[in-house]
């Protein structure tokens, strides 16, 4: 008896639930990544405001989940990859966020054998996330960036605020 007989034999109410866990799946999944896109946007704000007005304005807490601790840890390598995304006002490439990753947290790319394919599947993973844009440019040419909810207009970026009151 093959797997065909037997899917023919299978009560309907349980194709019916097969089914309506899928919608349900899908459902969380597309939740996920709204959930995911606005704690990226809320962050890149409180980064924004440390930015502008000094570390001083967040908590430890908010330290620590900025990944702006004074704290010497050991971070993650997807942490890593992520901060790096979300601090940058750019597209990056693969490179780039690798070679931001070893400025940031010396050592920590050195212990992947291949630093660069493990920057390409992080940001990948960040993509499948929703978290990460990722954008061909041409062959073999990719860049990345930060899948906040909306980007913050030019002239209102904490950066360009920040040199426009020192005039």
């Amino acid at each position: 008896m093959g797997f065909d007989n037997v899917s023919l034999t299978i009560d309907p109410h349980v194709h019916a639930v097969v089914r309506s866990a899928e919608q349900e799946i899908r459902e969380l999944i597309r939740q996920r990544a709204d959930v995911m896109k606005r704690i990226g946007t809320i962050k890149q704000t409180l980064a924004g405001l440390a930015d502008l007005f000094g570390d001083s304005i967040l908590n430890d807490d908010l330290l620590d989940f900025l990944d702006r601790s004074s704290v010497v840890r050991q971070s993650g390598f997807t942490r890593a990859c992520r901060a790096v995304l979300m601090e940058s006002r750019v597209p990056l490439t693969a490179r780039q966020v690798r070679d931001q990753v070893q400025k940031k947290i010396p050592g920590l790319i050195e212990r992947h054998k291949d630093p660069l394919a493990s920057v390409t599947t992080v940001l990948s993973r960040l993509v499948d996330y929703s978290e990460a844009r990722c954008t061909v440019l041409g062959p073999g040419r990719r860049v990345w960036e930060w899948a906040a909810e909306m980007p913050l207009p030019v002239d209102s970026r904490p950066q360009e605020l920040a040199a426009a009151g020192s005039d």
